[in-house]
């Protein structure tokens, strides 16, 4: 048996009650013609497919903060001992796409994300290249100067920090490089007036990081 709509408008709160279902039309749903038995089975799989297309979207939305993130390690990585060099095609198989745009196309994060949140919560540690491993910055010179990204008044291993003028967007600043990779980490400023034992801001982008915790020491127990 085949039931027809007639009904010349509908909308958001328009209710068809059948014998074995009450099926809610959608804003934007066209009429049509409606089989009893199937009708009751079309409509949960549409709004099952709804559901898990929302699922999706917010499982790779979680996935991609992830990748934007700074990276973490509970180990410290091999010191570079020379020159890292590698063609375009290994630092993009090595690295997660925004570490690439940042590093090795000398990208800019946005500021007060995800990375600058994460960055102001850890706790004692040291900093590192996350293109080559070469240790950069620590907890000890890190400082909130409320710019909006990672901080520090002084490298922790100056001979992996270097720095070159950089005349970009039409001003000049003081480009900061890994001595180790030549790869993008951000911007050196001074004489802003912070309090710190050097006045200068190393505005580093956190996504070219890798964060190592230190190991806290455990008490040893009295037997």
């Amino acid at each position: 048996m085949e039931i027809f709509s007639r009904v010349p408008h509908f909308n958001s709160h328009t209710t068809l009650s059948f014998p074995d279902a009450r099926i809610f039309l959608m804003p934007g749903e066209k009429r049509r013609t409606i089989h009893a038995g199937a009708v009751s089975l079309q409509i949960m799989t549409h709004r099952l497919s709804l559901a898990l297309s929302a699922f999706l979207l917010a499982a790779c939305s979680a996935d991609e903060q992830k990748k934007t993130a700074m990276e973490t390690s509970d180990e410290s990585p091999e010191e570079p001992a020379a020159k890292v060099v590698k063609t375009d095609e290994e630092w993009r198989a090595a690295l997660t796409p925004e570490q690439y745009r940042i590093l090795r196309k000398a990208g800019t994060e946005a500021p007060h994300g995800e990375v600058y949140k994460e960055f102001k919560k850890q706790g004692e540690g040291a900093y590192h290249c996350a293109g080559c491993g070469a240790l950069l910055f620590s907890s000890k010179e890190k400082f909130d100067s409320g710019c909006g990204w990672p901080s520090f008044y002084d490298p922790a291993n100056a001979q992996n920090v270097k720095t070159r003028k950089d005349v970009t967007l039409g001003m000049v600043r003081v480009e900061v490089i890994c001595a180790k990779c030549d790869g993008h980490l951000g911007h050196v400023f001074e004489g802003e007036g912070f309090k710190t034992p050097t006045d200068q801001r190393y505005c580093i982008n956190g996504v070219g990081l890798k964060f190592v915790p230190a190991k806290l020491e455990k008490p040893e127990v009295k037997k």
